[in-house]
């Protein structure tokens, strides 16, 4: 049953709701631990089976700044003494933190708010972990073997234990323990303002009422409540939305996570004559990576989940569907491009591309994106027998040209190569480094080149993958406070009584981010805007 009234009022079930949730109880429990009649609601509009809005497809990756190996230690559940012996991973400072931040956005990041991010970034994680999150490396995703060690790269080593389904789940379970109350299938449409107390004291919503034969009966009704916290999503997965603010072909990306993160509460709050939420941020941006040709279009798969992404494009190349390169593969570490490469797949003809890889290389892509039973292999003993199969069955218009374009890239390798051996440079392939291993030498290159990891394609047998765009979270958002994550109106003051967190907030990452920082700003922002929420809630008493 949908309450008339709560004190704390969360719209949204992902890691951003759900940390400020749980923060707002832990809050309330410390500033009013007399106080039992307190209550903090969490809505959804969303089924239950679906619960924890995009968070739940992720691989669960924290980027956090620490001082190394033995700051994460304590954090995680699958080391242990023999294993830690063979572990590099170098410190990751606050300063290399804001570095990437500044680079990947171009500088745009808004300064206030990603040193909030970078310098609670540590303790939100240990915070995580207080609550019942649990952490591990990221061997499988963040650590290449290279001569008996296992070297952490991109500045990111944390994950949740089950990825994003285990996430969620602790998350959820921390919620249930402090006694968040949780209703799905209610949307919100409208905040409810008093004007004469200039403050958001509610939420309309549409809940779905369902009779004995599980029929849905859809009842408006208000929610009154000391404080509204905004964390519901953006507008990835809205097609209409997609193309009015990204621009043409958005409408045909692949929807990477929940079908239900729609834009309705964005549009909420910059729509309501009192709130007028100031919008922030890059509105004609988003986090798109490489997605499984052959997934689902419009959903992300519950089961599958963030196996559907195909990261493995830096060890390889990929070519469009008439058979030319597009990108630079190997222009940095893998962590700050792939948010940005589903967009130029995006933009090939068919919206589709073809990664392609050799027996040298094949060997190390994650088993659980490439294995056969989540993604069609195209594998042939030749690059001309793999230019047809990809022809043949998965829409290759010209293979003669992807036989081409393998054949110069191979050329512009031995040719940078031979260069390396005259001027007697020894480089090696390392993936857990930018290499130097490139396409450009003395007297040719390519007119897009390979900047790192750049071997031939030559040994047999050969594999292709097919992929297209799949878009995880839109950048465009609202402004807020970054001390107390409340929404800030056009007038330029905090709204008072609403707060806001996760993909709604705009203003941090703009065209692309460093990987693992979406929910690390979630958390960051959930636990702050739950922390000030309950700190503006008066204790009524008994």
């Amino acid at each position: 049953m949908v309450p008339t009234e709560t004190d704390i009022l969360i719209i949204g079930s992902g890691n951003a709701g759900l940390c400020a949730a749980i923060s707002a109880a832990q809050t309330l429990q410390q500033n009013q631990p007399n106080n039992k009649n307190s209550r903090i609601l969490l809505i959804d509009k969303c089924p239950k089976h679906w619960a924890g809005g995009n968070s739940y497809f992720t691989a669960g990756a924290f980027r956090t700044a620490h001082n190394g190996l033995s700051d994460l230690l304590p954090l995680v559940n699958n080391v242990d003494a023999s294993a830690a012996t063979k572990i590099d991973i170098p410190p990751y400072t606050n300063e290399a933190f804001m570095d990437d931040m500044q680079r990947v956005t171009g500088g745009r990041t808004d300064a206030t708010l990603s040193k909030t991010l970078v310098e609670d970034s540590n303790e939100t994680v240990k915070w995580l972990t207080s609550t019942g999150v649990r952490f591990q490396l990221s061997f499988n995703r963040q650590a290449y073997e290279v001569d008996g060690r296992l070297k952490f790269w991109g500045g990111l080593a944390l994950k949740t234990e089950d990825g994003g389904k285990g996430l969620v789940k602790d998350l959820w379970d921390a919620a249930r323990e402090l006694g968040v109350e949780v209703v799905f299938e209610t949307a919100a449409k409208r905040l409810v303002t008093d004007a004469e107390m200039g403050r958001v004291r509610g939420v309309v919503v549409s809940y779905c009422d369902r009779d004995t034969h599980a029929n849905c009966r859809w009842i408006e009704k208000e929610i009154r409540a000391g404080a509204v916290i905004l964390a519901a999503g953006g507008f990835e997965a809205n097609p209409r939305l997609r193309a009015q603010y990204l621009g043409p072909n958005w409408d045909m990306a692949f929807v990477r996570g929940t079908p239900y993160n729609t834009g309705e509460c964005l549009e909420m709050a910059l729509q309501d004559q009192y709130v007028s939420a100031q919008p922030r941020g890059n509105w004609s941006g988003c986090h798109c990576v490489a997605w499984d040709a052959h997934a689902t279009p419009d959903t992300g798969n519950r089961e599958v989940s963030n196996e559907y992404t195909k990261s493995g494009y830096p060890l390889g190349i990929m070519v469009n569907q008439q058979g030319n390169r597009f990108i630079d593969e190997g222009s940095d570490m893998r962590n700050y491009t792939y948010a940005v490469v589903g967009r130029a797949i995006l933009n090939q003809p068919g919206h589709v591309a073809f990664q392609i890889w050799d027996k040298r290389t094949s060997s190390w892509l994650r088993e659980e994106e490439y294995r056969a039973e989540v993604v069609q292999r195209i594998e042939a003993p030749s690059i001309d027998e793999l230019a047809e199969e990809c022809a043949r069955g998965h829409g290759l218009g010209d293979p003669r040209r992807f036989v081409e374009s393998v054949a110069e890239y191979n050329r512009a390798v031995y040719a940078r190569q031979d260069d390396d051996r005259n001027n007697g440079t020894e480089r090696k392939w390392d993936p857990s480094v930018k290499d130097s291993l490139l396409t450009q030498s003395t007297n040719s290159g390519l007119s897009i080149p390979k900047s790192n990891w750049a071997l031939p394609i030559d040994q047999p047998p050969f594999l292709a993958v097919k992929v297209s765009a799949g878009i995880t979270f839109t950048f465009g958002g609202l402004s807020i406070n970054p001390e107390t994550a409340g929404v800030i109106s056009t007038t330029g003051t905090e709204v008072p009584g609403l707060y806001c967190a996760g993909e709604m907030v705009g203003g941090l990452f703009y065209d692309n981010y460093p990987g693992g920082s979406g929910l690390t700003s979630g958390a960051v922002f959930g636990r702050r805007a739950g922390r000030a929420a309950a700190g503006a809630v008066p204790y009524i008493g008994p």
